[in-house]
């Protein structure tokens, strides 16, 4: 009966018109309106698919993300099990929530010719702060901008599979494949920005292979693929050029800097050297390069990060404030920063997402369905939005 008189109260919320909204987001709904005739809307779901113009009358709900913008802005960064849940229901839904609506708020308010500002989600582990990541940069991604995505910061600082000297600085580390592999993803997401955009000075990589001044963006990156080697130098040549030129009058970008699990950055590495003494995470040349984006030293865009417990390695597991997870060194450098926090479901969204198991029927045990059912989900899960995804996937 519970789930009966929710539908009627959430009803109202997805079914009223938006006549108020006078931007281009309610001009689309109308139109799109008018030229179909719109299916039955379940309460938990809302049709403004667009980041932009979703606001707390969505919280709650579910929107869903177009298959090319899936291919193309996360060809890495989407947490395992929700790939996982993509393939199962044949869909990529996400849910709206506070956190990810508040530094959109921020994102669309910022002034881009100040320092950068730096945001922080955090919380619980399994909260929710790498689907409010994403959802942040579904925005970005939208309105025209640069992605530089970073979506496991605590890979680069342990079990790397080859760690070489680096030709640049003999007491840093290069990581080839690591690095290889986030240029391909990078090429990806920012294809179009890849060959408008040209280099401010000249790379020489090795006595014959170099990369000329006003070169475009797309040849030092595609260098960094076909010459693995070189890699992690192109990385952080790709980096300097994104920093240098971002917010500059000749510059048609804004660059959104997004980095899961960012406290990896001044954690402890698991890496060793041969003498099996380990690295610091300031020799590796990935991290190095990453710690500059990390300052607010540029103008023109933004700078997302997620805590991650994951990549906090020898810290306690209940730890999740940024000043634990963080460190001292962590936290200072960072510093200013705007913590958002990212708690467990609410009870509205704990209803929407166990109307959408439902209705996706991820939920399929009989008892599941029932009140008592529910009742000892909410009990077993504490309403965690990981936690309640496990213990559903066995029922």
């Amino acid at each position: 009966m519970a789930l009966h008189r929710l539908s009627f109260r959430l009803r109202p919320a997805v079914t009223h018109v938006r006549s108020l909204h006078t931007s281009g987001c309610g001009q689309q709904q109308e139109a799109a309106a008018v030229e179909s005739e719109p299916e039955p809307l379940s309460v938990f779901r809302t049709r403004e698919n667009d980041p932009a113009c979703q606001s707390e009358r969505q919280i709650g709900q579910y929107y869903t993300l177009p298959s090319a913008d899936i291919r193309t802005l996360f060809p890495h960064g989407l947490p395992r099990r929700y790939q996982l849940q993509m393939k199962t229901f044949n869909e990529a839904s996400m849910m709206v929530r506070q956190p990810a609506l508040e530094v959109i708020s921020y994102l669309k308010a910022a002034n881009y010719s100040k320092p950068s500002l730096r945001y922080l989600f955090y919380g619980l582990k399994g909260s929710g702060k790498t689907m409010s990541l994403c959802h942040t940069l579904h925005f970005c991604y939208t309105q025209g901008w640069l992605v530089l995505h970073v979506p496991d910061a605590h890979i680069w600082v342990k079990n790397c599979k080859e760690l070489l000297p680096s030709s640049y600085n003999t007491s840093r580390f290069d990581q080839p494949l690591q690095a290889s592999e986030w240029l391909r993803n990078f090429r990806n997401t920012n294809e179009h920005f890849l060959s408008k955009i040209k280099t401010r000075q000249r790379y020489s990589w090795t006595k014959r292979e170099f990369t000329e001044e006003g070169s475009p963006l797309v040849q030092l990156v595609d260098q960094g693929i076909s010459r693995v080697k070189s890699s992690s130098d192109v990385v952080g040549a790709v980096m300097k050029e994104l920093r240098a030129q971002s917010g500059q009058p000749e510059s048609n970008f804004r660059l959104a800097v997004a980095v899961d699990g960012v406290n990896a950055l001044w954690g402890r590495s698991t890496i060793r050297k041969e003498d099996k003494s380990p690295v610091d995470p300031e020799e590796l040349t990935l991290v190095h390069n990453l710690k500059k984006l990390m300052t607010n030293s540029w103008t023109g865009g933004a700078i997302i990060t997620t805590l991650s417990q994951t990549g906090s390695l020898f810290t306690p597991k209940s730890s999740y404030l940024p000043q634990e997870l963080l460190g001292e060194r962590g936290f200072d450098s960072l510093d200013p920063f705007i913590p958002v926090s990212v708690p467990n479901y609410s009870e509205k969204e704990f209803e929407s997402c166990y109307l959408y198991y439902m209705d996706r029927q991820w939920l399929q045990h009989p008892q599941g369905r029932t009140e008592e059912g529910k009742k000892e989900i909410i009990f077993l899960s504490n309403r965690n939005p990981s936690m309640l995804d496990r213990i559903c996937a066995f029922l």
